[in-house]
């Protein structure tokens, strides 16, 4: 029979190795967030396909894709409700990401819209890009995924504040102008903007709606991002919400 102490040890044991894997998944992690090579995320890009082939995706659906935003909107499905989604963020991932893997992220689908958050990686205090950089890559996604449907609507939603990046936040707004700019002069490009809905009354990040790392959304953060996105995109589609309400 094993003693408490061996008992003990082997529970320690086990949380340690627990530890060890969960450890060196987030090392993984951070060194592809790093990186500006596209190609570390395609064991991710791979893994969507295989979801895939095992689990067939929604047909006529609207794409949401992007970084890590997207990766844990968890209720992404529900909040969109009855608008059939699909949901294609991932890890730490750029906007040249986003745009590396157009074709499989957004065109495989023949979506009948796509949603981006990708953007808020490349304007940190370690590493900033220009405006005017982010604006060039932005198009080229525009161009690529209009390749397959040049009428493709296509949503940006604006990149957001936090806690964590709070001191780049006039390049993010200045970025975010740069988009908006754009989109305002091509049909069939949105610019969403949520940033006001998650400040507080001084004018900087509200914490409750950011997780404790204060950088990604909270669930009371994913609801005023649920409430304006949704809002948008009902108002755009209420084809989705009239097939519903015929429905038995």
């Amino acid at each position: 029979m094993l003693s408490r102490r061996n008992i003990i040890l082997g529970i320690v044991g086990i949380v340690l190795i627990a530890v060890a894997v969960l450890g060196y998944g987030l090392f993984q992690e951070l060194q592809k967030a790093a990186s500006e090579d596209p190609l570390v995320w395609e064991e991710d890009i791979a893994a969507f396909e295989a979801q895939d082939r095992a689990s067939p995706p929604p047909q006529d659906a609207i794409v949401f894709t992007g970084s890590s935003s997207i990766r844990f909107w968890d209720s992404l499905r529900e909040d969109m409700a009855p608008i059939p989604v699909i949901r294609r963020g991932f890890g730490g991932a750029k906007l040249n990401d986003v745009l590396h893997y157009a074709d499989r992220l957004v065109s495989a689908y023949n979506p009948r819209a796509v949603v981006v958050f990708a953007g808020s990686n490349d304007i940190t205090p370690n590493s900033l890009k220009s405006p005017a950089q982010l604006l060039e890559t932005y198009q080229a996604f525009v161009e690529k995924v209009r390749e397959a449907d040049s009428d493709l609507p296509i949503y940006y939603i604006a990149i957001t504040p936090s806690l964590l990046r709070w001191s780049v936040w006039p390049d993010a707004q200045a970025t975010n102008a740069a988009i908006k700019a754009y989109t305002d002069q091509v049909a069939g490009l949105h610019f969403i903007e949520t940033s006001q809905a998650l400040l507080g009354e001084n004018g900087e990040p509200d914490p409750d709606n950011y997780l404790m790392d204060r950088l990604h959304l909270s669930e009371q953060g994913y609801a005023k991002w649920t409430e304006i996105v949704r809002g948008r995109l009902v108002a755009d589609f209420p084809e989705y919400e009239r097939a519903a309400s015929k429905q038995p």
